[in-house]
């Protein structure tokens, strides 16, 4: 019998997601991965081909670009893995992946990085970006999606969440408790310079709606304060011409660069800020391990990362108003000598992978032998 499963969504784009695959291969670096499609070019580097195994969707045409267009079929899917010959299966999931189907006696933890966001609280949103014939498919199969999301999460033995925000939509949407154990962040390669700071803010995303790059755009060009825009993505032309209206204010796009230019950045800015409503939000974890604070929406992960008056600031709503009074915020804080360089990246080293892993074989071991206490009473 082998020894361990891990089961991920999908392997086609590396992110917060697959890093956390990533330290599991490393907590188990025999595992075998199943995966509804994976793209070998991008990732065969970090995961081999020889040790993942995809679904039936693997086989159609263009399924690692399209396979979003699936999720009718993803829980047949993952279902369809058969995993009897496994002693211990871990999910990371944000889709169906925690939906396998296991034996009573196999334990089961499945890492959640958010219950589907379509199927429940951002149907709506995600609905009115949709054209006619995705809206006709929603309305038509979500209800059965919803049904089985819920279904399917009691299956699994041990629930982890990665943030508080995320444990409460797992108990709001499947009624099931969970333990929470933030995701791990890359705090190594990234420290603080300790020279002084100078006069940008930061901005480093993937440009696309959810992350609200506009509002921080619009709120410095508005201010007339230096930003850094770094990242790429759907939004690129349209972020860009908002920019140049503001003729009289310095903000550059970098494109994508190097890690090692993004840290340069991280390292040398007054200060991020972060628009987005995360499950998590692993890079303002990232700029205050340069020992910078953060200027946060006060939403989702980043009120677990970021401590208010330390370590950043927030803006409680997702306006531009908003934002330029927590960057007027953030400037009284940093002339009263508020932001202190080690405090900052110290804090952001809780989040290390090394914590990440110490909670994860602790929550598995757990979960053993629960698992092991309850079948020798039987």
């Amino acid at each position: 019998m082998k020894k361990v499963a891990i089961v991920h969504d999908w392997l086609v784009n590396y992110g917060g997601a697959e890093r956390v695959v990533e330290e599991l291969l490393k907590i188990y670096p025999d595992a075998d991965i199943f995966t509804l499609v994976y793209d070998e070019k991008k990732m065969g580097k970090i995961f081999p081909k020889e040790k993942v195994h995809t679904s039936f969707m693997q086989k159609w045409p263009r399924a690692t670009k399209l396979y979003t267009k699936f999720l009718s079929f993803m829980p047949k899917a993952f279902e369809s893995f058969d995993l009897s010959n496994y002693k211990l299966v871990i999910c990371s999931s944000s889709c169906c992946a925690k939906g396998v189907i296991t034996p009573p006696l196999v334990p089961h933890v499945a890492y959640i990085h958010t219950p589907m966001r379509y199927a429940w609280d951002k149907y709506f949103e995600y609905k009115s970006r949709s054209g006619r014939l995705t809206q006709f498919f929603m309305d038509k199969w979500m209800p059965k999606i919803r049904l089985w999301d819920f279904v399917s999460s009691q299956r699994v033995d041990t629930l982890i969440a990665n943030s508080n925000y995320i444990s409460r939509r797992i108990k709001k949407y499947w009624n099931r408790d969970s333990i929470v154990i933030y995701p791990p962040v890359n705090t190594d390669r990234l420290t603080p310079n300790y020279k002084p700071h100078e006069d940008f803010f930061v901005v480093f995303s993937r440009f696309v709606p959810y992350k609200r790059i506009d509002l921080a755009i619009q709120a410095c060009g508005n201010l007339k304060k230096k930003l850094v825009v770094i990242g790429s993505g759907s939004q690129e032309k349209s972020l860009k011409k908002l920019a140049a209206s503001y003729r009289d204010v310095d903000i550059t796009f970098t494109g994508r660069i190097s890690d090692k230019e993004v840290m340069d950045y991280l390292q040398r800015c007054r200060a991020m800020i972060f628009c987005a409503e995360e499950d998590f939000g692993i890079i303002p974890v990232e700029a205050q391990c340069c020992g910078r604070p953060v200027i946060a929406f006060g939403k989702g992960g980043a009120l677990e990362t970021v401590i208010n008056g330390k370590t950043g600031t927030f803006f409680s709503h997702a306006t531009v108003d908003s934002v330029e009074r927590a960057i007027n915020r953030f400037e009284e804080l940093e002339k009263s000598g508020a932001f202190d360089t080690d405090f900052i990246s110290q804090h952001a080293k809780t989040f290390s992978a090394e914590r990440f892993s110490r909670q994860i074989k602790e929550a598995i071991d757990n979960t053993i032998m629960k698992l092991d206490e309850e079948t020798s009473k039987k």
